[in-house]
């Protein structure tokens, strides 16, 4: 489907192929391995036999060959029905995950106070638009006081994000919607025919986040007043190890705030955490990220989980604690590359706040 400035988003068909290929190649590559192990036993055999002029001990081939073949099948199962899975019904399989915290530096205005994170939301993966729609219901239906997003809107350019504006528009906090810029967002992955091209697209980006009603903190930080109390919401653009860009500044955002103040910090990569955050002179009660997606791929069962991108983030998904300081990843509400998602289900994240 296109987008109403022209720009492609992903369709159904395509989505279908290339998630079905990748399963096919990783069950392909499965399958090899019981043949290789095989084959590898042989060599020594092989040796032995030539150096000591033994005659081969009599196998019967056709058996010992259909075992074999018919362990690589059953091995070679498990991605592709993961994957057809993955591509159909994993990919939009929302979840909602309920996170109560208690803080002692919380305004006792704000005790109970109902917060609504998403993330990396990737408009131009999308081919269900009903679904998405549905997923984003869950979001009105707890009736949140805040709305968080932590970036990735788009995957490259604000065009993809056209068919879902009224969606986002929908939803509704009394106070407020607030939403920060992930590494996606800036259109760094896409070439263009110039530079004014480029900041093109970014100012149509802002205008999208004007349009639905998120207020974007672009390094900045903006004040929740309840009852005479206060607290503060800071949001940082990307921050990010290398090949990912570190444009958050966390100086800026934070000028002129008081140390004393509780506050949510949003930041979209969870490697700021630990590199930046937890030093920083100011304290950041509760920060929020996403980036990770949980690869998409992994488990997630109570008291364990497990996904391949565990080892490139040392906080990759879920909650985080470092004395009275918290930090939340969020496996995410879209998809991107792999047009699925398998054991790692998107999720719509609700926190509820109470005062120590």
């Amino acid at each position: 489907m296109r987008a109403a400035d022209g720009e492609m988003n992903a369709n159904y068909t395509l989505n279908m192929m290339v998630g079905f290929s990748f399963g096919v190649f990783v069950a392909k590559l499965l399958m090899s391995i019981p043949f290789l192990i095989e084959d590898i036993r042989r060599i020594p055999l092989f040796f032995y036999n030539w150096v000591f002029k033994r005659k081969p001990r009599k196998e019967s081939m056709p058996d010992r060959r259909r075992f074999v073949r018919n362990i690589s099948l059953g091995i070679a199962s498990i991605p592709i029905l993961g994957t057809v899975y993955g591509i159909t019904i994993g990919k939009y399989n929302y979840q909602l995950k309920r996170i109560p915290l208690t803080f002692s530096r919380l305004p006792k205005a704000f005790d109970g106070l109902k917060v609504i994170q998403f993330s990396d939301f990737h408009a131009g993966s999308f081919d269900d638009y009903e679904a998405v729609k549905n997923g984003l219901e869950y979001i009105n239906e707890r009736k949140p006081d805040l709305i968080l997003f932590t970036g990735d809107l788009v995957n490259n350019r604000a065009g993809e994000s056209q068919p879902f504006i009224e969606m986002l528009k929908q939803l509704d906090a009394p106070l407020g919607k607030f939403a920060i810029l992930g590494n996606h967002d800036y259109g760094d992955y896409v070439p263009y025919e110039s530079e004014q091209e480029r900041i093109e697209n970014m100012q149509s980006l802002f205008k999208v986040f004007e349009e639905t009603g998120f207020e974007l903190l672009t390094n900045e930080n903006r004040q929740i007043e309840k009852d005479g109390e206060v607290i503060d919401i800071v949001g940082v653009e990307n921050w990010g190890q290398d090949p990912f860009p570190q444009y958050g500044d966390l100086d800026k955002a934070t000028t002129d705030l008081p140390t004393d103040r509780f506050s949510i910090l949003l930041s979209h990569d969870p490697d700021h955490w630990d590199h930046e955050v937890l030093n920083h002179q100011h304290k950041f009660d509760l920060t929020l990220s996403g980036h990770t997606h949980g690869a998409q791929f992994g488990v997630e069962i109570p008291g364990w989980q497990w996904s391949p991108v565990k080892y490139r983030y040392k906080r990759w998904m879920g909650l985080y604690q470092s004395d009275d300081q918290y930090l939340f990843v969020s496996k995410g509400f879209g998809f991107l590359g792999f047009p699925g998602r398998v054991g790692m289900s998107p999720e719509v994240v609700e926190f509820k706040l109470s005062k120590a």
